[in-house]
């Protein structure tokens, strides 16, 4: 593949020829009090600390003697992993001085309603299982997760009849949020460490990168639905399975924005498209292996004038080459992504496992990239012992880093023979993924001994149906009957916002799209700005809604109205509903006509322009009243007062 087609330039004909298939693991957090296996407070986050804790991690054997792949990846790149601690937070749990508490029963039942909204078939008792991360994310090395539901399923939008299968729901707590990831130190901070959430796996149902977006809104508004999912920054990630056909899964990992999916499913599919012509060019030019063989260049790059190498060799590092053989020269430069030749793949490996994170990071020969002259290239060549058509990878830094980079470079070179490798990746700046480690195995679980199971009866599988609110599509259904614009309704359905609309469109004499304008104009513009605090109860909102029937509230008032409610307040403001309700209150005639009479009094307006006139007049009334009095009935007490003049 010579040249990488852009994202969008591709139809669905295009994908299903490359055999484009994958599926999600959506993460949610539960909007629960305390976190999953400690009393801490959920979702209590600050960037304060009072303490931090040095750890490095180490993997383990499964159950079957085996090492996960993954674990020893993550060993060799001997992380110093740090992590921040706030008292108010985390508790000894969190650190692993401590066996964990019972299983947050709250948490459980949040799970089990969410599950039974997918449709799955419950479990009849949940176990703990330990998930190996050595990543430093949690300081036990683990994950503790629980299967809750299986084989469910959700309509997917627009095609009636399919669905997106679920494969299974899982109950897990959520890890430390990175700080810092600079060579051989990672920084977490630990307030989200043990955060309920769900995991939402899905079978691999989808065959356009557009289906992948689909699909995870569609799991986002039925979670929402729930009532039971957490909101706001943070609460939710969505993790991208991709393969194409002879490919492998690839993970996308923590996609943060359901808008980024289809651009990261579209490149990642280019690019094992990419990855296997470049495994067959190999294998028809007879490369069967790839010996790791280097040579130390450290002498002769003591004359480049490279300043990433003279900054190594400055402070005692080495410089290596990596020979390849001519095959595997001749694809150093293909691109497998917008602006990324094979060659970054390699560099890719080199940051994250050698942990040489200056970028750039290694140099090849041949190459467009005219980082070092020809005769540079030509001197180092000769002093490696290269053969005409081989090709050269430099790599440099401590030497124990450089011979982790060499190994590595080798390692990437052998897997390209096989084609696309199986790993996760990680979402970069410009849109497309770099490595970020090796894809887990089955290797990395193994039961929890430390925790007993919770039986799922019948009569508790029951009583959690009887509290599960109707499926998203079916509020979206009601709300377009009841008269909103489907649009909106999908909107309100996919900010959790149903129990609030459907009490609006019940007040007496307030029309449908006066509850669509609250609840989707002037919420997500408070948002948007930052200026929501504390979600708004359905019972607070529906007394704004009251007031605006009854002309208590303007329309203007609402944002201030909404943002004081919503916790967002000045020290002088009223502490209850009740009291902002009165503040903010529509003002009676007489002090609308005060106002008036002092703007009119005051400076006049530059233009000459009646009717720029009557907006400038208007602004300075609406400030002067605090926007409490409705636009109409503050223009119309100018022009009356002007009349009068």
């Amino acid at each position: 593949m010579a040249d990488i087609p852009a994202y969008g330039e591709l139809s669905a004909r295009d994908y299903a020829e490359m055999g484009l298939m994958g599926g999600l693991e959506v993460h949610r957090q539960l909007a629960t009090e305390r976190k999953l296996f400690c009393r801490c407070p959920a979702r209590r986050l600050t960037d304060e600390y009072h303490a931090e804790v040095l750890r490095h991690m180490r993997p383990t054997l499964s159950e079957l003697g085996e090492y996960d792949g993954t674990a020893l990846m993550e060993f060799k790149t001997r992380k110093d992993i740090v992590y921040r601690i706030n008292r108010d937070n985390v508790c000894t749990y969190e650190l692993d001085d401590a066996p964990p508490f019972e299983l947050n029963q709250q948490a459980l039942e949040y799970a089990l309603e969410i599950c039974l909204m997918f449709g799955c078939s419950i479990v009849g008792e949940v176990h703990i299982a330990r998930k190996q991360y050595l990543d430093g994310s949690i300081p036990t090395g683990f994950q503790r997760t629980a299967i809750v539901g299986l084989d469910g399923a959700i309509p997917f939008p627009g095609q009636p009849g399919r669905v997106v299968r679920v494969q299974q729901i899982s109950l897990e707590e959520d890890s430390c949020r990175e700080v810092s990831d600079r060579g051989h130190v990672r920084t977490y901070i630990a307030d989200r460490l043990s955060t309920p959430l769900i995991e939402v796996v899905t079978k691999p149902d989808l065959r356009t990168p557009e289906e992948w977006a689909v699909a995870a809104t569609e799991i986002r508004k039925l979670c929402r639905a729930s009532g039971r999912a957490a909101t706001g920054a943070g609460t939710a990630r969505q993790d991208v399975n991709v393969s194409v056909r002879g490919g492998t899964r690839v993970e996308i990992k923590g996609v943060p924005s359901i808008r980024l999916i289809p651009r990261l499913v579209h490149y990642e599919a280019v690019r094992q498209r990419a990855l296997l012509e470049i495994r067959d060019r190999l294998r028809a030019a007879g490369l069967d292996e790839v010996p790791e063989r280097s040579v130390d260049l450290t002498a002769a790059a003591e004359s480049l004038q490279f300043r990433p190498v003279r900054e190594a060799l400055r402070f005692g590092g080495v410089v290596r080459g990596v020979v390849l053989p001519p095959p595997l020269a001749r694809e150093l430069d293909t691109l497998v992504g917008p602006g990324r030749p094979f060659a970054r793949e390699l560099a890719d490996r080199v940051r994250v496992i050698a942990c040489l994170d200056e970028e750039p990071n290694i140099l090849w020969h041949p190459s467009a990239e005219a980082a070092l002259p020809s005769a540079a290239w030509q001197r180092l060549r000769r002093a490696g012992g290269l053969a005409e058509g081989e090709g050269l990878v430099l790599v440099w830094g401590p030497e124990r880093d450089v011979r982790t980079a060499v190994t590595e470079i080798a390692d990437r070179c052998r897997m390209a023979l096989d084609g696309v490798p199986p790993e996760t990746r990680q979402v970069m700046d410009d849109g497309t993924t770099g490595f970020e480690r090796v894809l887990p195995g089955p290797d990395r679980m193994y039961p929890d001994t430390d925790l007993p199971p919770s039986p799922l009866t019948i009569d508790r599988v029951e009583a959690a149906r009887a509290r599960v609110p109707a499926p998203s599509w079916e509020q979206e259904a009601a709300l377009v009957e009841a008269g909103l614009p489907a649009a909106a309704a999908r909107a309100i359905v996919l900010d959790g916002l149903y129990e609030h609309a459907r009490r609006g469109l019940a007040v007496p004499g307030l029309p449908p799209q006066r509850v669509g304008e609250v609840l989707v104009d002037r919420f997500r513009l408070l948002r948007r700005r930052g200026w929501m605090g504390e979600p708004l109860e359905p019972e607070v909102v529906e007394q704004v809604f009251f007031r605006l029937a009854e002309g208590a509230l303007s329309r203007e008032v609402l944002p201030i109205v909404l943002r004081q409610l919503s916790g967002c307040r000045r020290a002088d403001d009223p502490d209850t509903p009740e009291g902002i309700f009165a503040q903010q209150a529509v003002p009676p005639t007489a002090e609308v006509d005060a106002a008036v009479r002092v703007v009119l009094d005051g400076p006049p307006p530059r233009s000459a322009d009646p009717e720029a006139r009557l907006r400038y007049w208007m602004g300075r009334v609406m400030f002067e009243l605090g926007y409490r009095a409705p636009g109409r009935a503050v223009r119309a007490r100018i022009l009356a007062a002007l009349e009068g003049r």
